[in-house]
């Protein structure tokens, strides 16, 4: 895998922030914002996958009907 330098301002107190998980993970700086990145990427990845997906079945018609909208609520509010 290729590796770039990436340089941006970043807040001083998230920098430090940053550090501290760095010394208690005894890891240095670098390997903790790859790490960080890497979580905000999977989130991120995952989310709009979710999004795409959503909005296929939306287009395709696939919605539920108003039985299933019903007991999902009643389950979610203890309400059977």
């Amino acid at each position: 895998m290729n590796q770039e330098n990436v340089t941006f301002p970043i807040d001083s107190d998230k920098k430090e922030a940053l550090r501290a998980i760095a010394t208690v993970m005894d890891r240095d700086l670098t390997y903790v914002l790859n790490e960080a990145i890497a979580s905000y990427l999977e989130i991120y990845q995952w989310l709009l996958d979710e999004i795409n997906k959503g909005v296929a079945e939306a287009e395709a018609g696939d919605f539920a009907s108003d039985d299933e909208v019903q007991a999902v609520f009643a389950k979610l509010t203890n309400e059977n």
